[in-house]
């Protein structure tokens, strides 16, 4: 235990994005899907845990060159936001796919923190990423299913 400003800025870097949606929202309709409370209650663990957990577990020996999948994963992340805001704030595109990888907002996130445990020799970032994996990309997907099956407006 102990301060990381490198797991800090990993932490801000993935999870500031999020703050775009307070001041654009999505516009038109938006769906809210049934989620099993457990998923959901996974899904905001690996929320927390990805938050706290770099930014107060010392890292081990830096591996500089993960470095470079970590700030890949984050630039295709920053770019899907991008897409977001430029196409139109729709919701869908929130959850729209990316080369063959359906939800890839909800799975950047998550190569980001263990290309960051790798780069940090830290473990604990590995756990925490691994359960957001388990509730935010079935939650991810479950939201698309319920997207693409709505009504159009």
């Amino acid at each position: 235990m102990g301060f990381s400003l490198l797991g800090l800025i990993v932490s801000i870097a993935v999870l500031a994005p999020n703050l775009l949606l307070l001041w654009f929202p999505p516009h038109g309709q938006n769906t809210v899907a049934r989620v099993p409370r457990l998923l959901e209650g996974v899904e905001r663990m690996g929320q927390a845990l990805c938050l706290v957990v770099p930014a107060i577990t010392l890292p081990g020996a830096i591996v500089w060159w993960w470095a470079l999948p970590a700030v890949l994963a984050l630039a295709i992340y920053y770019g899907l936001w991008g897409r977001y805001l430029v196409a139109g704030r729709a919701q869908a595109l929130l959850y729209a796919s990316l080369w063959r990888v359906p939800v890839p907002m909800a799975v950047m996130p998550v190569v980001v923190f263990l290309c960051a445990a790798a780069w940090l020799s830290n473990p604990w970032i590995a756990i925490a990423a691994a359960v957001l994996a388990l509730g935010h990309i079935p939650v991810a997907l479950l939201t698309r299913r319920a997207i693409r099956s709505a009504p159009s407006e």
